[in-house]
């Protein structure tokens, strides 16, 4: 006769073999986005030298900041209420969610292009140029959100290969101009073919028209979202704006080749909601209990490698780093320990973050983020009027490490919350 335990041991070993799967596509997408974003980070700075290299930054850390304003308003509610439901609400949801997307790159965009034309001078054409990608840029950031909140991780693997190989002409083709314009419009312009090519994965035309419908129906996460999302990018960029005011502009593009030395592990910090939140939101609905651990495993892992890479990092010799970096390396290699363990801290946080996002606890995780991005800020221009660039980098890793201990005290408290009232997030319908 089977008992009840002979009945569930399969169950569960199907599970983790499912669990196990969708973290492994979530890797593997992480890795090819990971991948094509250090070699776009290098071959501009081999290209462009310092200076136009961090010019080409601050373009870059722009675009961050729009792609968390389309997350927060468009695909991170999709993640916490759309994770595992039925096709017929995926579908709906995703038209209207990748809609909202389409929107915002469109208006930030137009609005990027006059920046642009009215700055002028060396920035404003890399501006204007942005302006013109980012409604491409965005809709493939909404496509791989879509099919990891379908559990299909495998649609956006091919998703970012298709970016990825459509990048290596478009980069041949930039670096016979010569110029920081030239690389956005190559680097966005590829995404544009990786956003058509959702299209078709998805079987879902983005409709404009139901943009206003889906920030409706989801203000009360995504305005929240929109906050927190934008404190953190915001201040990565007031923080390169900062610096180049302070140190110089070429200081901006010396923090970013330190970064890109990094850069596998900065991809997986930018788009890790792509796998943890919906995995964290599937913990949660089937076993409560076990969301701490879960978040623990995945911050303390993240820190843990982000450390070995480091210390690897620290045994390059000369030689090697220029010959990826350039004439950067030599002021990039000063920061490898700070920046390292700046993206330690930051990793540990991002597992809270996820737990925070899984229980819908938007009001907790927008104060975390608020008091995170306040020291990275304070942390980031403290440090430069104190000593510079690498003061800069050493105030970071310190704001990093107060800022995680933020979330998971958040963390705690919203799970304590949980527990004494359950609310469920999960829509259907």
């Amino acid at each position: 006769m089977t008992t009840e335990g002979e009945r569930t041991r399969p169950k569960a070993a199907n599970a983790r073999r499912a669990l196990a799967g969708r973290l492994s596509w979530g890797l593997a997408d992480q890795a090819a986005s990971s991948m094509s974003n250090f070699a776009v980070g290098i071959y501009v700075a081999r290209s462009l030298g310092v200076t136009a290299f961090g010019v080409f930054s601050l373009a870059w850390v722009t675009y961050g900041v729009v792609l968390n304003v389309s997350r927060g308003l468009a695909t991170d509610p999709l993640m916490v209420r759309f994770s595992g439901v039925s096709y017929p609400a995926w579908r709906e949801a995703v038209a209207r969610s990748s809609g909202a997307a389409l929107g915002v790159g469109a208006a930030l965009g137009a609005a990027c292009v006059v920046v642009g034309v009215g700055v002028g001078g060396r920035v404003g054409p890399a501006f204007a140029c942005l302006g013109v990608v980012l409604p491409g840029l965005l809709l493939q950031d909404a496509w791989r959100f879509a099919f990891f909140a379908a559990g299909a991780g495998r649609r956006a693997f091919v998703n970012d290969l298709v970016w990825a190989v459509a990048l290596v002409p478009a980069m041949v083709v930039a670096a016979r101009v010569g110029s920081v314009a030239a690389f956005v419009l190559a680097w966005g312009g590829s995404a544009a073919v990786a956003a058509v090519c959702g299209c078709f994965q998805s079987g879902i035309r983005p409709p404009l028209t139901g943009a206003r419908e889906w920030l409706r129906a989801h203000r009360d996460l995504g305005y929240r979202y929109l906050a927190e999302n934008v404190s953190n990018s915001g201040a990565s960029q007031l923080r390169a704006y900062g610096l180049g005011a302070i140190v110089g502009v070429g200081a901006v593009g010396v923090i970013r080749g330190a970064e890109l030395l990094l850069g596998p592990f900065l991809a997986v910090l930018m788009g890790l909601s792509l796998v943890t939140v919906a995995e964290a939101a599937r913990v949660l609905r089937r076993a409560p209990h076990r969301l701490a651990p879960f978040c623990l495993l995945l911050g303390g892992g993240q820190a843990v490698a982000a450390l070995l890479w480091g210390g690897a990092l620290l045994l390059v010799p000369d030689r090697l780093g220029e010959l990826v970096l350039g004439g950067v390396w030599s002021s990039a290699a000063e920061l490898i320990v700070p920046v390292t363990l700046g993206v330690a801290g930051a990793g540990l946080g991002t597992g809270a973050a996820a737990g925070l996002r899984a229980l819908g606890a938007a009001r907790r995780s927008l104060r975390a983020q608020l008091l995170a991005s306040t020291c990275y800020l304070g942390g980031g221009l403290g440090g430069a009027v104190a000593a510079g660039t690498v003061g800069s980098a050493w105030g970071v890793a310190a704001a990093t490490a107060c800022g995680s201990a933020v979330w998971w005290l958040h963390l705690r408290t919203a799970l304590r919350e949980h527990r004494h009232n359950p609310i469920p997030e999960v829509r259907t319908s």
